[in-house]
């Protein structure tokens, strides 16, 4: 698939610092826009009103392609997360974190139950739940990684997947074998360097300047019909700004 083809978006997680008040929102998303991103995600946005987020992201240029929302809201009210994606006039939102402790099947599988549950609200409004892996999922209970046991016993169809190729990494996943496994159900992929700084810690790097194979990942993610490419950034060691100028430009020379 040609660069050119991929829906790129930001997801403001990284910008979290620069988020706090609409003033800030304002002056973010047109730096932003500036940069050369034309879509977002929302995330670390401070407590401004989803229709005024969207009036603030219009006057901008930028479109809203996903969200993240609050992982206890999603499984218990549904609806209101429907209404909240209806007012931004996006389509997906990601379950970010466990809100609930994973320490035994029965508990992943009633994680994955109210998830497709909850999916299926946002269906009928026609939008689309996923699920956001850290690292945290890749413990094994019963001789499997606790997000291929979420995905297993998850409705395929009421939830899909926002994988992070940063953690599927650090939980010591293959990010393109699992955007393969999950072909067909693949919305959204966070794009995340992995590098190792000089006190051998690792941290979320510009997209190029660490050590994953994007060529490989995004091939699969290509072939599993990923409709969304979205650079985030955890922590960054330089101006957050000037990385994701960065990783803008390694993603679309690929």
């Amino acid at each position: 698939m040609a660069a050119i083809s991929r829906r790129i978006a930001l997801q403001l997680w990284t910008l979290r610092d620069h988020l706090k008040t609409e003033d800030d929102v304002a002056r973010t998303f047109a730096r932003v826009r500036e940069i050369g991103y034309e879509h977002v995600q929302l995330c670390g946005i401070g407590p401004i009103a989803p229709a005024r987020v969207k009036q603030l992201a219009d006057a901008a240029g930028l479109g809203i392609c996903a969200t993240h929302e609050d992982a206890r809201q999603i499984v218990e009210e549904p609806r209101k997360v429907a209404d909240t994606l209806s007012a931004l006039g996006c389509r997906f939102t990601a379950y970010p974190y466990p809100h609930v402790p994973l320490e035994t099947l029965d508990q992943v599988y009633a994680l994955a139950d109210d998830l497709s549950r909850a999916g299926e609200v946002l269906r009928s409004r026609g939008q689309l739940l996923t699920y956001h892996n850290h690292a945290i999922e890749f413990r094994k209970l019963g001789g499997k990684a606790i997000l291929d046991w979420l995905y297993e016993r998850s409705d395929p169809i009421m939830l899909h997947g926002e994988l992070d190729t940063y953690w599927v990494q650090a939980g010591g996943g293959d990010p393109a074998g699992y955007c393969a496994r999950l072909s067909g159900r693949l919305p959204l992929l966070h794009l995340k360097d992995y590098a190792v700084t000089a006190e051998n810690e690792p941290i979320t790097a510009a997209l190029g300047e660490g050590n994953l194979n994007f060529p490989t990942i995004l091939r699969e993610a290509d072939a599993a019909a990923c409709e969304w490419y979205i650079i985030e950034q955890d922590r960054c060691l330089n101006d957050p700004f000037d990385d994701i100028a960065t990783s803008l430009r390694y993603l679309k020379s690929l």
